[in-house]
Formats: C-alpha cells, sequence, structure tokens
C-alpha cells in the first residue's frame, strides 16, 4: 500500500461557459460517455504500457508547507457561474508526481482543461517564475453546497495514483478509496495503478449529482470508470469499471478503501502519546448474505498482517469509525472523531463468492494509511477478457444501516488473572440489548481458532452495564498452539443471536 500520500485552473480556451439547460446537456452527455472511455481503455490495454511522464524534479523536492502554500484562485474554478457544483484544481509537487490530463465535457463539445500557473497563488513560495506553462495538474475536487445554499463545501478530491476520498455533510475528510488494488501485500511486489485522465460532465443549473469519467492505467490493466457523485448528508459514490487486463493478475482487489490506525482502546500506542485513541477508522465491518454481520476491530501490528474473512454472498463492508466520543482522542486539531466512515455495496448483480481481506501494516506515526482492504472473487484473473463491475460507495457518520439488535462499541484486553492467558472485555449496545432487563439471563457464545491457533475458553459472563443499558462480555482464554488464534464471539439470548459477530485475531 502507498505510503504517505493520502493523498489542475481551466484555461481560457473554455472560459466562456454559459448557463445551458438541462435538456441541452443531457443531450451532449449522450454523444460522449462511458463508452467513449471504455474503448479508450480497451485500445490502451491492446498496446504497450508506457510510464507517464513525470514533473519537475525540483517540484519534487519542495516541502510539505510549501506545497500547501500553492492555492487555487477560488475565482477561476469550473462550473462556478452555471450551477451548484464547482471544479477546483490541485498543482503537481511534492508526493504528486504526475500531470494528470483533464477535460470538460459540455454542450459545444470535450475540450481539454488547460494549465496555466496563473490560475494559482504561490503564497509565499518564490519559484512561480519556473513552473512550466504546461505542467498540467496533480488532481482536482468538486464542491457543492452540502451544508448551506450560501457555501460551496469540498465534497470529494481525486489526487495521487488512483486514489479518490468524500466527506458527508458535517464531518471533515479522513479514509480513502483507490480505483484497484493490484498484489497488495503479495511478496512479489505491489503495482499501483493511476488516473491518467478525467472527463468532468457539466452539471445542469439545478443538479443534484455530477458524472465523473476516470481512465485508469497500469502495467497490468487499463480500465474505464465512471463515478456518480450525490453529495449530502451522507454522500454517495456510485462507481462502474470496465477493466481490460494486459495479461494475468495475481490478486486483483475491487472496490479498496485505505485508512489509518495507529493505536485505540484494543491497541495500545507504541510510544507515549497523550491521546488514548488515534485512528481516522477503528474497525472492518462486513455483512454477509446470510445475514451474519462481522465486526473486526483494527490493529497497528508488529509485522504486516494479511487476513481473509471468507463470503460466498458478500452483501457490504466498509471500514468504519465507530467511536464519535472526542473525549476518547482529545486531539483537537485533527478531531478524528469527525472522520468519515465508509461502506461498499456490491452493484448490478452480486459479485459471486471469493473474500474481504484486510491488511495491516506496522506504523510509528499517525501520518501514513497503514489499514487496506479490499474484495477478491474466486475466479482468477487468467486471460485478456474485459471485466465489468459496479458497486456503491456511501460516506457517512452515523451508519445508514446499523445492524439489526446490537454491535460491538468497544474492545479491550489485559493479561487477566490467569498465568499464560489473556482476558477480553468486549461492550455491546444497541436497540435490543437496551431494553432487556439486567436479570436476563444472556448468554456469551465464544469460540477459539484451529490448527496452530488453538486456545481454550477459561471462564466468561456477561452482565448489563448500568452507565450506559448495554451489555459487557468478558472472558479469559489461554492459547494452546503456537500460532495466532482467532476468536469469534457474539451475545445469545434462547438461541438466538442478539448482536453482531466480534472477530480478532490474537499474537501469543
Amino acid at each position: 500500500m502507498s505510503p504517505g500520500s493520502r493523498g489542475r485552473q481551466w484555461g481560457r480556451v473554455i472560459l466562456a461557459l454559459g448557463v445551458f439547460g438541462v435538456a441541452a446537456s443531457e443531450a451532449f452527455a449522450e454523444s460522449f460517455g462511458f463508452d467513449d472511455v471504455t474503448a479508450i481503455a480497451e485500445k490502451r490495454a491492446a498496446a504497450e504500457f508506457h510510464a507517464p511522464e513525470r514533473v519537475p524534479d525540483w517540484l519534487l523536492k519542495i516541502g510539505y508547507d510549501q506545497w500547501r502554500d500553492i492555492r487555487f484562485r477560488p475565482e477561476e474554478s469550473l462550473f462556478r457561474k452555471t450551477g451548484p457544483f464547482e471544479v477546483q484544481f490541485f498543482h503537481p509537487g511534492l508526493y504528486y508526481d504526475r500531470p494528470v490530463k483533464i477535460n470538460v465535457v459540455e454542450p459545444s463539445g470535450v475540450h481539454e482543461v488547460a494549465f496555466s500557473p496563473s490560475l494559482f497563488d504561490y503564497g509565499k513560495n518564490d519559484f512561480a517564475s519556473r513552473v512550466p506553462q504546461n505542467l498540467g495538474f496533480a488532481g482536482f475536487r468538486l464542491h457543492y453546497p452540502i451544508k448551506t445554499p450560501k457555501y460551496r463545501d469540498e465534497v470529494i478530491v481525486f489526487l495521487g495514483a488512483s486514489y479518490f476520498r468524500a466527506v458527508a455533510r458535517d464531518l471533515g475528510f479522513g479514509l480513502s478509496a483507490r480505483g484497484l488494488a493490484i498484489d497488495t501485500a503479495e511478496p512479489r511486489g505491489e503495482e499501483f495503478p493511476f488516473f491518467d485522465e478525467f472527463w468532468l460532465v457539466q452539471p445542469s443549473a439545478k443538479a443534484k449529482e455530477m458524472t465523473v469519467y476516470g481512465l485508469l492505467e497500469s502495467p497490468g490493466a487499463a480500465a474505464a470508470y465512471r463515478f456518480i457523485v450525490k453529495p449530502g448528508v451522507q454522500t454517495i459514490v456510485d462507481v462502474d469499471v470496465r477493466l481490460f487486463p494486459r495479461h494475468p493478475l495475481g490478486k486483483l482487489g475491487i472496490a479498496p478503501l485505505t485508512s489509518m490506525f495507529y493505536s485505540g482502546e484494543n491497541d495500545r500506542p507504541p510510544r507515549e502519546d497523550y491521546r488514548a485513541e488515534v485512528h481516522d477508522s477503528d474497525g472492518l465491518q462486513i455483512e454477509l448474505g446470510t445475514g451474519e454481520r462481522i465486526w473486526r476491530p483494527l490493529v497497528n501490528p508488529e509485522r504486516l498482517r494479511v487476513t481473509s474473512f471468507r463470503a460466498d454472498r458478500l452483501l457490504g463492508f466498509g471500514l468504519i469509525q465507530r467511536d464519535r466520543n472526542s473525549d476518547h482522542y482529545q486531539d483537537l486539531e485533527t478531531r478524528q472523531d469527525l472522520r468519515p466512515s465508509a461502506w461498499v455495496t456490491p452493484g448490478k448483480g452480486e459479485w459471486g463468492p471469493g473474500r474481504v481481506e484486510l491488511v495491516e501494516i506496522p506504523t510509528s506515526g499517525d501520518v501514513n494509511d497503514n489499514v487496506v482492504t479490499y474484495w477478491v472473487g474466486d475466479e482468477p484473473v487468467v486471460d485478456k477478457k474485459r471485466i465489468d463491475t459496479s458497486y456503491r460507495i456511501t460516506w457517512f457518520g452515523t451508519d445508514p444501516k446499523p445492524p439489526q439488535g446490537a454491535w460491538v462499541v468497544a474492545t479491550r484486553w489485559d493479561n487477566g488473572t490467569v498465568e499464560g492467558a489473556y482476558r477480553f472485555v468486549v461492550d455491546f449496545d444497541g436497540p435490543a440489548l437496551q431494553k432487556l432487563p439486567a436479570e436476563t439471563v444472556v448468554r456469551g457464545v465464544v469460540t477459539v481458532g484451529s490448527g496452530e491457533g488453538q486456545g481454550e475458553v477459561l471462564e466468561q459472563q456477561v452482565s448489563k452495564n448500568p452507565t450506559t443499558g448495554g451489555w459487557r462480555l468478558t472472558f479469559q482464554t489461554r492459547p494452546s498452539g503456537s500460532g495466532p488464534f482467532e476468536l469469534r464471539a457474539f451475545l445469545d439470548l434462547e438461541g438466538s443471536a442478539l448482536t453482531e459477530t466480534w472477530t480478532y485475531l490474537k499474537e501469543p
């Protein structure tokens, strides 16, 4: 997974944009669309891959503060006078070493957005005169009034390789999505696809959504993307993909999400830190076709860790920021309690049998993304046959589809009271638990691994939490095998599951 990065003003050739009716815009959209981008991707895949040109080396050597000081001039925003959406562009440099071609699709035709240094305010930097006139853009962001009609908020950013990230109303930016994940965490090394070109479709004067087409390139494949962005209380991005492999691909990760986890209630920080928790996401959530929901708390492992979750029929998965208590973070600047969650739902049809894979990478700080998850189908990519897929990403604060009954709200562990054992304390909450009287007999169902990661449950108890109304499962387990052992637990009432399934992988 790419470390560090979480990571163009339009030229005078298109400054004469006017206000066009919906009918005219929609009529033109039919003359250039997804099929055209698909044809370009297919042609690219049939040709030899060529690495893109890089921006001048001196721009890659500037510091973070210098790059941040280069600001796009808002008055030059694309579509600023034609509707509720507007587009602003990013300047290459620092991490962003590839210029990206950006086009606009408007009623009069398709035009390239021309780069010019005059579109940017270079702040305190003294190198504006050295910037090439045809440098190109690093990426772009869409703005839309999701909080008040008087201000257009930044709602989604496309910047760096194949990364994009969105935000819902009242939240800040956090985790990112990626176009593809190829051979992530594989010994042969990961391949990093990148968006090479975009087409921005001019929205109508009263549009509530905007369409963006993207062309993705890598040594192993070329692909056409369609993004339909719908900003709001929950921002929705519908994604359609048409992928053309150049050769057989090893591991193809669909709908990747990437985030940062440094420390949490279940995983203490590697060094002294006044913040008890530091993360953009605190767990992986999976919904299976069987009706089961799985919750896996994230960790900052001592070494690279890859975990798979079997799903013969997947209904959805996501990286979730479930803890919204600002007291747990104590970071007044980054406000990680306001980071969004992202939920992926398969689109037309089903993805078929496969697995959700979770990759956790050790990190010594909170700067780099160190968590990535994606879907891998059982069918390998062994030929050049076109692959079509679609999915929806919902960016939200409050879960739009919470687990029925109850869910995990916290995971903690220590060395317990028995030699060689671990004690786990798992808190559950939700409507199904809140209504139960304290004298109700609720049972904890706990299982411990198999094979090299075996263990035994020594004791357990379930009790109502008088301060929250939720219920707490406490148990002690002792490993009996030589490898990491998988734990699973849920709360049960008279033979029926009350909660989602908590899972944890413990290193002995």
